[in-house]
This record gives C-alpha cells, structure tokens and sequence, in this order.
C-alpha cells in the first residue's frame, strides 16, 4: 500500500487531498499546525489515517513528522506541500510581519519539507513530490504581492529539484490553481478576485494532484499543471504574450470594481 504525506492538511485542499487518496487505498498523514482538526479527520477517516502535528517553518518538527510517519506507513511514496497562507490588501497597508511569515511559511516551509523528505524518499520504491503553487506565479499580482511572490519561489524550487532529483528517480512537480473556494479567500481585498471570481473547489485540485501522482513518469511530463480552464488560458498567453500585454492585462484583471 502506498503512503503520501500531506501538510496543512486538517482542512481546505489539504483535506481535500488526504480524503480523496484515502478513498484510493493510501496511507495517508495528516500533518497540521492544527493538530486537533487534523485528528478529527484522521479519526473520521479510519485507521489508514494519521494526524500529527507540523509547523512547516520548524525543520525539527518536519524530521519528527517525517520519521514518525514514516515508522507508521512503512515507506513514505509522495510528499504534499500543501500548507500555506495567504494576507491580501495594498502592500504598504500589509504588516511586515505578515509579509515575513508569507516567506516563512509559503517559502521556508517547502524548502523544509524537500530537504527533509529526501531521505525517506531516496528509500520509496516509487516517489513524487508535489508542490502547491498557484496561477499567481504565472505574473506577479497586486494586493498579493508578497504571496504572489512566494508561489513565484516555489514554482523555481520545483523546476530545479525536478532536473536536479532525476538522479533519485523523484519527480517534483507542482498544480497552479487560480482562487480556490477554502477560507484562505474568504474576505480577500485584491481586484483580481472581485474580477474573476472563484469557481475550483478543493476537491478540483485534490483530483489534479492524483492525476499527477498516477501518470507514468516521461520526458513530456509537465513539471507545472494549471488547475482550471482561466488559469490554462492565463498560462499559455503569458507565454505568447508580449511581457508589456502581460502587465496590461494583469493590471485591468487586477482593478477594482
């Protein structure tokens, strides 16, 4: 039986995701800052489910999670680094601080949870990472500058430990969803949501990250899939785009009602 292990997964796509591989026979962690909810869904779940705590921005606590789950499953096949935040709203009216702990948690906490999963999953017979960037990584985006930016820096990280990895035979790939129907958006201040709306649910990116983990690995697997038809248009016209038409649109998209 294969095992993923899912951060920030006591709620939202997280939840999303553990429920849906469960219901496909894995072994699934549970792993959240929110330790209570995630064993409510464990608990709800059954016995191939397993919650824990994890503050992604702590490394010590990646390593206990990591090396617990893996002593539960018996090998740890993907990694889900799912866990992020979101603070919307102008960027000189966003806190530093909120700003910092964009970058600890949406950037940091990736880089964590690679470095220590490598060795658990050097030793899986077959073994995937899969990364939660978002079409915000596509251009960078106002009133979400500092989240924009951190979805940019996981997009890189998953370009580089693909090629890099193939040496492990791990693949790290990632989904880029638009604006998902979880409480990260609700009473989000940016034009762009006001603008184009949100129609994904979690459980729409939860079946894209299966579709990622089922395909057979190939020289044509794509390292980034959009989640969504806007968020497919979005990506093939930046690539065709002149980068001033790029900034245009992002701009109109991105002007409040």
């Amino acid at each position: 039986m294969h095992s993923i292990f899912i951060s920030g997964a006591a709620q939202g796509i997280g939840a999303a995701i553990a429920t849906l591989f469960y219901q496909h026979g894995y072994k699934v962690g549970i792993y959240d800052i929110n330790e209570i909810q995630a064993q409510k869904l464990a608990q709800q779940l059954g016995p191939h489910a397993k919650a824990g705590l994890l503050d992604v921005a702590n490394y010590k606590q990646w390593q206990q999670a990591l090396s617990e789950f893996q002593t539960w499953a018996g090998e740890m096949n993907v990694l889900v680094n799912n866990a992020g935040i979101l603070y919307s709203g102008a960027f000189e009216q966003t806190d530093i601080a909120e700003h910092h702990r964009t970058v600890d948690i949406n950037i940091k906490g990736v880089l964590n949870g690679c470095h220590a999963a490598l060795p658990f999953l050097k030793q899986a017979s077959s073994a995937r990472i899969i990364n939660l960037s978002s079409a915000s990584a596509i251009y960078g985006q106002p009133d979400l500058v500092s989240y924009s930016a951190s979805k940019f820096a996981v997009r890189g990280i998953t370009e580089g430990l693909d090629i890099e990895w193939q040496k492990y035979g791990i693949r790290v790939l990632d989904v880029m969803p638009l604006f998902v129907q979880t409480a990260m958006v609700k009473e989000m201040d940016a034009g762009s949501i006001q603008n184009m709306g949100v129609h994904l649910t979690a459980e729409d990116v939860a079946q894209t990250i299966y579709a990622r983990v089922q395909a057979k690995d190939s020289m044509f697997t794509k390292t980034h899939q959009a989640v969504g038809s806007k968020a497919k248009v979005l990506m093939v016209l930046s690539k065709l785009s002149p980068q001033f038409i790029n900034r245009m649109s992002n701009r109109f998209l991105a002007k409040r009602k």
